[in-house]
This record gives C-alpha cells, sequence and structure tokens, in this order.
C-alpha cells in the first residue's frame, strides 16, 4: 500500500494571517507560552525561528504580526482545503490542520499514475490559495517526511529513503506539533 502525504508548510501562519487578512507575503508569528511555534516564510526571512521568544522575534522583525495559537482557527481554515482533496480522492485523514494523508492505491489506478495524483491534488489545494506539498512513500511515517521535501519514494524504497535523513530532521518533523 501506498501513501500520500499532503502538507502546508506554516499551516498555523497562513490560518492567522487569513483570519486578519493579511497578504501572504506579510511577516506573520503564532505564539504560545510566549515563544513562537509557527511562523511564515517571509518572517524566516528576517530571522525569526520556533521556539524563540516573543521579544527576541520582534527585535529581529519589528513590522512582523504576532497572533495566539488557536488550534480551533487552525482547523476551521483547513476544512476547505481538505474538502477539495476530498473531492478528488473521497478516503483521506486530517492528521492535524496541515497534514493529510490519502491511501494511494486505488486513487493512483484511477489516475493513472502517483505523479499525476500528486498533481491534481496539488493544483486543487493551490486552486484554494493554499502553497502545498505532497510526498509519496510506502508509509505514513516516510510519506510525512517526504512530503516536507516534496519528494516520491520508490516502492519498497522507504528504509533506504530514511537512513539518508539526518536523525534530527526525523524527531523534528514527529518529535513536536509544529505547522
Amino acid at each position: 500500500m501506498r501513501v500520500l502525504a499532503l502538507w502546508c508548510p506554516d499551516w498555523p501562519a497562513t490560518a492567522a494571517a487569513a483570519e486578519v487578512d493579511l497578504p501572504p507575503q506579510h511577516p506573520i508569528a503564532v505564539l504560545s507560552a510566549n515563544r513562537v511555534v509557527a511562523c511564515s516564510a517571509s518572517a524566516r526571512t528576517m530571522g525569526v525561528r520556533r521556539g524563540m521568544r516573543k521579544r527576541q522575534a520582534q527585535s529581529a522583525c519589528p513590522e512582523m504580526t504576532l497572533v495566539a495559537a488557536d488550534e480551533n482557527r487552525d482547523g476551521r481554515f483547513f476544512e476547505p482545503v481538505a474538502a477539495v482533496v476530498a473531492e478528488i480522492v473521497p478516503t483521506l485523514e486530517v492528521l492535524r490542520p496541515g497534514l493529510l494523508v490519502v491511501p494511494g492505491d486505488r486513487a493512483v489506478r484511477y489516475f493513472g499514475g502517483e505523479g499525476t495524483m500528486a498533481e491534481e491534488v496539488v493544483d486543487a489545494v493551490s486552486a484554494c490559495g493554499v502553497e502545498s506539498q505532497v510526498g509519496i512513500a510506502d508509509e505514513l511515517f516516510t510519506a510525512v517526511l517526504a512530503a516536507r521535501r516534496g519528494q516520491q519514494v520508490e516502492p519498497g524504497g522507504d528504509g533506504h529513503y530514511l537512513a539518508k535523513l539526518p536523525v534530527a530532521d526525523r524527531e523534528r518533523n514527529f518529535g513536536r506539533r509544529h505547522g
């Protein structure tokens, strides 16, 4: 069985920006317990990183908008993304807002290949105005890691793919919740 993972980078920051109607390029950071838990690409360009204290992040990017973490907001804004994917591939599971998985075997047969299926899903999500990447692998864990890189792992190649990744990447992606 193959698994397709769809990952929307920086989802908590994307949802927060959408809620306050900010343009995508505006720097934004999501805070929990006075620390950055997610930030936009533009905030990262200015030096903001997950785990930074609020004051440190503000000094790195004074024009940045700061918002409190809100899982309900994240989920509410992810519902339309999941719905558009469900129109293409009706069987899916939302692991958390910004990350969903699809069992790939039946869908691949329908679309005629993994690449075609991945393109259809990314195009549909893009039509919602949301950036996404897809990873495909034999196992869920590997598919999620591959999605963060926008890669497809060859059938039977999960072990080889994972062996090439630094352990820190594997821990960062599954050791803590973040966007």
